[in-house]
């Protein structure tokens, strides 16, 4: 029997959206978060190793962010307090769907943990009044390989789900997606 729902998103291939099996009870619940074995099954044959944790307040968007070869990063996201609105834009150039993105919302309610594979942007935009988020990367951080685009990109018209954004000066004088770009 499988600890988690795997669910193969259809409008972007490489995209998978986990759910994991949650066993609750008067004292409250236990779910594994992460099983090699099981992840394999549907391609995901990472290693990782590195883990991130932030906290972000209300109306806070992070990203867009990546990493290029030889350190592009897979990623595997998840709300542990609150819930986000978590953003994946394709870069994989020669991809059918390549500037295309895809938001979903991940909570500590809901559990639910997005894997984005390398050739993909990555962001989320905090809906509570404040979110917890922890993934896990399959490269070490390289600040030298670091490249980003900015959030609010006309061309690639995300709908972050906040009214009033707080970007970091960093992230807002990234540069904005070029469709001619070779990004992977």
């Amino acid at each position: 029997m499988s600890s988690f729902n795997f669910v193969l998103v259809k409008e972007i291939p490489g995209l998978i959206l986990i759910e994991p099996l949650t066993h609750s009870d008067e004292r409250g619940f236990f779910m594994e978060t992460y099983r090699a074995d099981e992840f394999e099954k549907v391609g995901i044959k990472k290693e990782f190793i590195q883990d991130n944790h932030s906290l972000s307040i209300k109306n806070v968007i992070r990203g867009l962010h990546f990493q290029i070869k030889p350190h592009a990063q897979s990623k595997l996201v998840r709300c542990i307090r609150g819930e986000i609105y978590d953003v994946a834009v394709d870069l994989r150039k020669r991809s059918k769907t390549f500037g295309k993105w895809l938001g979903v919302k991940l909570s500590a309610s809901n559990k639910r943990m997005l894997y984005i594979p390398a050739g993909f942007a990555h962001g989320f935009s905090t809906i509570s009044d404040e979110a917890e988020v922890i993934y896990k990367v399959d490269e070490l951080y390289s600040r030298e390989d670091e490249r980003g685009i900015v959030f609010n990109d006309t061309h690639l018209g995300i709908d972050w789900k906040v009214d009033n954004p707080i970007v970091s000066s960093k992230d807002r004088a990234l540069p904005k997606f070029d469709k001619e770009e070779e990004y992977f």
